[in-house]
């Protein structure tokens, strides 16, 4: 195994079956790279506007009457809609965790190309999902 980067167009990338022998291959792989790294960039602006609207799902202020302990059963609007955010920014962690594993996992194959559709990926996802911060 090559312990360095070089530009060729045959690799092995995460599994077995994801083995590439023709530049045609590589194009597809280097694209579909690209394409994991942009979602990763989304799930982690997703992530970032989840925890904006939990954020401010809690209450205002701290009043006696929202420190005191619900009662049995009792889960009040925002309680429930903490929550609920809570489950959605784990779903949201798992993806990128997941997600940054199998590009890592596929740029330390050392392809060039591969690394460079990780790079443009990563650079054209966060261009096209940053303004989206802003709105959420």
């Amino acid at each position: 195994m090559q312990m360095s980067f070089y530009f060729s167009d045959t690799v092995v990338l995460l599994f077995d079956f994801w083995s590439v022998h023709t530049p045609t291959g590589m194009a597809l792989s280097v694209l579909v790279i690209l394409l994991l790294s942009m979602l990763y960039e989304a799930v982690k602006m997703g992530k970032a506007v989840l925890l904006r609207r939990a954020l401010l799902a809690l209450p205002r202020s701290l009043s006696r009457e929202s420190l005191v302990q619900p009662e049995e059963g009792d889960t009040g609007p925002t309680q429930g809609r903490w929550f609920r955010y809570h489950v959605g920014q784990t779903l949201f962690h798992v993806a990128q965790v997941v997600l940054g594993y199998m590009l890592m996992l596929a740029v330390m194959s050392y392809n060039a190309w591969i690394f460079l559709g990780a790079i443009a990926g990563s650079a054209l996802g966060y261009f096209v999902v940053y303004p989206l911060l802003g709105r959420g």
